[in-house]
């Protein structure tokens, strides 16, 4: 085999040259009468499960037991010593040593043990022990081949950094560092708790089209694409909300979906075009409702991943200790403002229109506005709403580290939501703030089918004078509201920036899976 290497050249272009001395190795356990990729292999514990039951125990009583067990694993580590080799296992959550001899395992298995590479995928049976210098491993009588890796492991694979690498391939990244491990598992946990709550509080979980003739329940870009049986254009789900509202009109009085969302938009550290959310709909409830319901669930996955020890995130500690703050948006807004003498800002602009116009045109709010690293340019051409909530975004929103439910939102950026009884300036909502990050959006749902039908106009409107985030007209689901919805209060929570707030995940592609990426042409 030593002789035949330097003809032999990778089984895929680009592969590594290893490769090609894998797959001979590959090719020499099927000659000997060995499958290098079985179908089945029942091991009797796991490797975290051996460690779990027999890890405090001391090589005496381990000897007294004679626990036999069969493990299966990736092989991490490999050290030959003669007639005798340790071998470290890993199946992600635990690793484990395998103490073999050619004595007891045999000359076949011995051999066998030979065309094993790091990375390949073994099974193992025998007797759990202690070596002479301590370590918990399992003394094998019986080896077995699982799978040959054909590619090997990355250079420096123990603790990989290489973000590129990392967030593209992901199953290098799993294998090579436990704490990602850690953190997806703790999001499905959370997940699994918010389920739990729901579930617990009388909410029944139900499906929504993710291909819809017309994207709705939020102001985003959505992507297109066309069914061709239909012959008709399609849009990627940008929010249930629409449909999840037609049910509670249909009597479904307590409704929730944790749903996919597309959204034909940037990617930033806290912006994935694919993300996923939950949404919940309540009748009979109002905005102060639904913000006690939103408190109490994020209280109750908090409590689930962190198990009550201290939160940091991006190197800050955060509280989620109940109950949350309560703030009105123009409030942060000024409070924001106020920390900057020199922007010649004073509250009461804030509310009334040409005072704000003419204090957005001054001086003083484009030097303020420079020193931020924002553009003034952005609003000269909004309306009253939309310019306090660009000066919200602006400038306020990053300074809101502790959970804080900010209210009273312009309507003018809140087509689904009712207005404030006792202000109809205002709209009955709310936006929930972690760490400077938006987690939630909720508000008392509009159920009045002609009002909700004018501010569908008056998106349109918007939408033809150059907004291409503005909401397009629904004719179904005012036909909808048109059969009576009760009053009803309603949620979106962002599960991906919960997920990166509950595990200390910088980045939102640290917390899914299998994040969009730049093409990546031009890469070795």
């Amino acid at each position: 085999m030593e002789g035949e290497r330097d003809d032999l050249t990778p089984p895929v272009p680009g592969w590594p040259e290893e490769s090609a001395y894998r797959l001979q190795k590959a090719e020499a356990l099927k000659a000997s009468g060995v499958e290098p990729y079985p179908n089945r292999y029942q091991p009797s514990h796991s490797l975290a499960g051996v460690v779990a039951s027999w890890g405090d125990k001391a090589a005496e009583t381990l000897e007294a037991l004679g626990a036999e067990v069969r493990i299966a694993g990736r092989v991490l580590l490999k050290r030959p010593m003669g007639k005798a080799c340790f071998a470290t296992l890993g199946d992600g959550d635990a690793r484990l040593q395998v103490y073999l001899r050619k004595d007891e395992v045999g000359e076949e298995a011995w051999k066998l043990l030979e065309l094993v590479d790091l990375g390949d995928f073994i099974g193992a049976e025998g007797r759990v022990m202690r070596t002479r210098a301590g370590e918990l491993s399992v003394q094998a009588k019986q080896l077995r081949f699982l799978s040959k890796a054909l590619l090997p492991l990355p250079e420096k694979w123990h603790g990989l950094e290489d973000k590129e690498i990392r967030y593209r391939q992901r199953y290098l990244d799993l294998m090579s560092n436990p704490e990602v491990r850690r953190v997806f598992v703790a999001r499905s946990r959370m997940v699994s708790e918010i389920r739990r709550f729901m579930d617990g509080r009388g909410y029944i979980e139900v499906e929504t089209p993710m291909l819809q003739p017309i994207p709705g329940g939020a102001l985003a870009r959505p992507f297109k694409t066309r069914h061709n049986a239909l012959d008709i254009d399609l849009y990627m789900r940008i929010a249930p909300e629409l449909y999840l509202k037609r049910l509670v009109v249909g009597g479904l009085e307590r409704v929730y979906e944790i749903n996919r969302n597309f959204r034909n938009e940037g990617l930033s550290a806290n912006h994935n075009p694919e993300f996923t959310m939950l949404e919940f709909y309540t009748a009979y409830f109002d905005c102060r409702d639904v913000i006690d319901t939103t408190e109490a669930l994020i209280a109750a996955a908090a409590a689930r991943v962190a198990h009550e020890q201290p939160l940091v995130f991006r190197e800050r500690r955060v509280s989620l200790k109940t109950p949350f703050a309560r703030v009105r948006m123009n409030d942060v807004v000024a409070s924001a403002l106020r920390n900057d003498p020199a922007s010649g800002f004073e509250a009461a602009v804030l509310e009334d229109a040409d005072r704000l116009e003419a204090y957005v045109r001054s001086a003083p709010f484009a030097a303020s506005c420079s020193r931020a690293g924002v553009s003034a340019d952005a609003y000269a051409a909004l309306s009253h709403g939309k310019r306090i909530a660009q000066l919200f975004g602006d400038f306020a929103e990053a300074s809101l580290w502790e959970p804080t439910f900010v209210i009273d939102y312009p309507v003018e950026i809140s087509p689904l939501s009712k207005r404030r009884a006792e202000d109809g300036s205002v709209a009955d909502r709310f936006e929930l703030f972690i760490c400077g990050l938006e987690v939630a959006n909720g508000f008392s749902e509009l159920n009045d089918p002609l009002e909700q039908r004018e501010r569908f106009l008056d998106q349109l409107r918007q939408r033809a004078g150059g907004d291409g985030e503005a909401h397009l007209m629904d004719d179904d689901y005012i036909r909808a509201l048109g059969h009576g919805m009760p009053p009803t209060g309603g949620c979106g929570v962002g599960i991906d920036r919960l997920a990166m707030i509950l595990t200390n995940s910088p980045s939102i592609r640290d917390v899914i899976l299998f994040p969009h990426m730049r093409p990546e042409h031009g890469r070795a």
